[in-house]
């Protein structure tokens, strides 16, 4: 099986996505790819970091993958990439991602 060699993205919790994205935007030089009330993500130039809520989606780590049915069943997300979760050796959630 391929072993992904890149990092897609970073997930951190955040209380209000719309505030958490103005406050980025003002710090840092990054683009909006995506955002409603549960998630955004915000590209750097050289990773993504996606500011989700508490309740909807776990903090985590995100890799592509080309086979993560290989992990589970692949759960179809609104952008149109599809992922699966698991966990590391540690318990933190580590997020497979097809990006369709």
């Amino acid at each position: 099986m391929d072993k992904p060699s890149a990092i897609h993205h970073l997930a951190i919790q955040v209380e209000d996505v719309a505030r958490a994205v103005k406050w980025y935007q003002e710090h840092f030089n990054c683009r909006l790819k995506y955002a409603d009330d549960s998630w955004a993500i915000l590209a750097f130039d050289n990773i993504s970091l996606a500011l989700v809520v508490p309740n909807q989606h776990p903090p985590h780590i995100a890799f592509v993958h080309p086979h993560i049915e290989s992990f589970g069943t692949p759960k179809p997300h609104r952008d149109g990439t599809r992922s699966v979760y698991i966990q590391d050796s540690e318990g933190n959630a580590v997020e497979m991602l097809d990006l369709g």
